[in-house]
């Protein structure tokens, strides 16, 4: 356990932000199931509006840093590939 002041400050912060963090990471991945459910589902209308919900928070979550940007736009690609097979 830490004996500074200062690395027990760092410790109750690494807590706060790996609490936050997760709580996003959740969420994201919960919007991407809800994507990826609509479209074995078949329901084009439910996949276009998860997507569009989706969409936002995959890039909230890579703009907090919780996700690179490389894989915030690889999310997206895909599921917006995913989506418009339904229309195919």
């Amino acid at each position: 356990m830490a004996n500074h002041k200062s690395a027990l400050k760092r410790i109750r912060q690494t807590e706060k932000r790996t609490d936050r963090n997760r709580h996003v990471r959740s969420t994201l991945r919960t919007f991407i199931k809800r994507v990826r459910e609509a479209v074995a589902a078949k329901d084009q209308a439910a996949a276009t509006a998860a997507l569009a919900q989706a969409i936002p928070v995959i890039d909230s979550a890579a703009t907090k840093g919780v996700i690179h940007s490389s894989n915030a736009s690889r999310n997206v690609s895909r599921l917006t590939k995913l989506v418009n097979t339904l229309s195919a």
